[in-house]
């Protein structure tokens, strides 16, 4: 069931890549931003967790935010840990709740986000973000932003267009304020 605007996140329990497991209940009474990302080795998404941490101060004051992807615990530390991100970054390597919330898998957006969004590609790749060729997760997960209220509901959901696709950051800032 994709998630809509008035939803309420009741459950996700995941391991992180702090060493301890996050419940929804870190949330509670915060402002949030939930993202789905495809494999931990992706460009665009570490490029997305990047740019998210650089500008982490930005943000409203008690802001969170969270990424979730699907690749096992381990691999996820492996490349993620060199950001340094100052939120959560969690392992669905079953896709547990990818399913639930019908995150997309789609190899047409895949290969759209790829073509259209090459600038951004070579530019992560610059970074270093460079793909395992043993991806451990999938290719074809369209990212999905989702932003959550104090009380716990979904005031806004973004089931991106390709795989490079998310909320823009103008937008998440002035969510986090407001």
């Amino acid at each position: 069931m994709r998630i809509r605007k008035g939803d309420k996140i009741s459950s996700l329990n995941l391991p992180s890549t702090k060493g301890e497991d996050f419940t929804i209940n870190e949330l509670e009474g915060k402002k949030a931003l939930v993202t789905f990302y495809r494999f931990a080795s992706c460009p665009f998404c570490n490029l997305r967790i990047n740019e998210l941490t650089k500008r982490y101060d930005e943000l409203g004051e008690g802001f969170q935010m969270v990424a979730i992807f699907d690749s096992p615990i381990e691999n996820l530390k492996k490349y993620t840990n060199k950001h340094d991100a100052p939120f959560w970054i969690l392992a669905d390597e079953k896709n547990t709740y990818f399913n639930k919330y019908s995150v997309e898998k789609s190899f047409f957006k895949f290969l759209k986000g790829t073509t259209i969004r090459f600038h951004r590609l070579l530019f992560a790749m610059m970074k270093g973000y460079i793909p395992s060729m043993i991806p451990k997760g999938s290719f074809s997960t369209i990212p999905v932003d989702i932003l959550i209220g104090k009380d716990g509901l979904v005031e806004e959901v973004y089931y991106a267009k390709d795989t490079s696709d998310h909320l823009s950051f103008d937008t998440v800032k002035e969510f986090s304020k407001n």
